[in-house]
């Protein structure tokens, strides 16, 4: 493709399975998931663009230029050093963990911080050895890091976890991403150098011949998935908890890379026996992911309904007590995991027909899933959704939606092979009964359906494989 304009940045979805780039003179490329939501291509500019955010709350995305100027795009407009003399021109930007703000970032470490992002501190008055090429927001402590030309990282209410300052590179370093959860931090160099800090792993560097361009800027892939591609295994709920009294199973003998553990009993609002989550996520191991089994807002409407996010309800204020009935519950949920020494990135919000929903309450379950899906993300854990389209579409109308939201479909045969395997529900060939639903992404099916098709040996265990994204979507 011939450009414009050279790419400057590039910016990932929050799912992971799609991003930006962009180029000096404001175009945007979209791939994956990423939705384009326009561009400055076309327009004059005062200055470059030099770098972009993506807005986790809204999807959007934010374009950054070197005297500071801002321009959003499906994001909010929080401020800009646009028209104001600078020491140093601007070379990044970060978004908060929320979305509520941004941090701008100078070459000489000067930070500028909008909306909810809070100044922690800069480099500005300090005597740098090289300049500062980029930044990173720590999602963990809502600090960031910045880093320079020659891998040196300043920390701001972020724990250092190395640098390559005082080390000789073949190529200065021209960007970093954080990990999800804040636990570290990958360095990238212009050569495709990649430098690995922190508890994460080295995953590969571009080693790119000589004479190839050279590498501008570093994407991270949103929250990601908590298991490989192509990974199989097993989802687990109170039936078998052996200390529960209808336990029909037992757990399976062995983890496996996919594991799925239902943290709730029977509804959102209904705990779980107590020694039953400890027990399966023991089990589980490091590749699991949670699920929330949801119900619709009870009548009458609990106390924990009557406030929250969407305010200080009314009486029979069903849309504002769904909301803050769905948020006080996921949050609730993520503290007890936490509590029992876990934290899951990944939390599933199970939504079938079985919940006691209403066809006749699209827009109060609409409002349910929507809090929840809010109160994960404010305690930082990436949701996804248990689902179909049939179900999904009988218990919403359709009516809400989030895009690039992970999802787990019910529907497969053999995990590969045939028309209704697994993997094809993944690639979208399994027909319109087992397309996506909610503007989201199948990256999980629970597979084993004799009716679909399934030919391995019997199971006692519902089965999960995870999408080749490498193959499909």
């Amino acid at each position: 493709m011939a450009l414009n304009a050279p790419i400057v940045g590039g910016a990932s979805t929050r799912s992971g399975l799609g991003y930006w780039l962009v180029g000096s003179d404001g175009g945007v490329f979209s791939f994956g998931d990423a939705q384009f939501y326009g561009s400055m291509g076309g327009v004059k500019l005062n200055q470059p663009i030099v770098g972009m955010a993506a807005d986790p709350a809204t999807g959007g995305y934010w374009l950054v230029a070197a005297d500071g100027g801002v321009f959003s795009f499906n994001a909010p407009f929080y401020g800009s050093m646009g028209g104001v003399k600078l020491n140093q021109p601007v070379v990044g930007m970060a978004a908060t963990p929320d979305g509520g703000g941004y941090w701008l970032v100078a070459a000489d470490g000067g930070i500028f911080s909008f909306g909810d992002a809070k100044f922690y501190g800069s480099t500005g008055d300090i005597k740098l050895n090289q300049p500062i090429v980029g930044m990173a927001a720590d999602p963990a402590t809502g600090g960031y890091w910045l880093v320079a030309s020659d891998g040196g990282i300043f920390s701001f209410n972020a724990p250092f976890y190395g640098s390559t300052g005082g080390m000789t590179l073949n190529a200065p370093v021209v960007g970093m991403v954080a990990s999800p959860q804040g636990t570290g931090y990958w360095l990238a160099a212009q050569d495709g150098g990649v430098f690995t800090f922190g508890s994460l792993p080295f995953l590969g560097a571009a080693n790119e011949p000589a004479g190839a361009a050279p590498i501008v800027a570093m994407v991270g892939t949103g929250t990601g998935l908590p298991f490989p591609p192509g990974a199989t295994g097993f989802d687990v709920s109170q039936y078998q908890c052996p200390a529960y009294p209808q336990s029909v199973s037992g757990l399976p003998s062995a983890s496996s890379e996919l594991a799925i553990v239902q943290v709730t009993g029977g509804a959102i609002n209904q705990a779980q026996p107590p020694s039953c989550y400890p027990l399966e996520a023991q089990w589980a191991g490091p590749n699991m992911s949670v699920y929330i089994f949801m119900n619709p807002l009870p009548s009458p409407a609990p106390p924990e309904s009557m406030s929250g996010p969407a305010g200080n309800c009314e009486a029979s204020d069903a849309n504002c007590e769904s909301y803050n009935f769905g948020f006080y519950w996921a949050e609730h949920w993520v503290t007890y995991a936490r509590s029992e020494g876990t934290n899951p990135s990944l939390w599933w919000l199970d939504v079938e027909t079985g919940g006691g929903w209403s066809a006749q309450s699209p827009q109060s379950n609409s409002l349910v899933i929507a809090g929840a899906v809010a109160g994960l993300r404010a305690m930082d854990v990436e949701p996804g959704i248990y689902s179909d389209y049939f179900q999904w579409s009988a218990i919403t109308d359709n009516m809400v939606s989030f895009p690039g939201i992970f999802l787990w479909s019910p529907g497969g045969g053999n995990p590969t092979g045939g028309t209704y395997s697994a993997q094809s529900i993944c690639d979208g060939t399994a027909g319109p009964d087992y397309a996506p639903f909610a503007d989201g992404n199948i990256v999980v099916v629970q597979y084993g359906l004799s009716g679909n098709g399934y030919t391995g040996p019997p199971s006692q265990y519902l089965m999960d494989y995870a999408c080749n994204l490498t193959t499909g979507s």
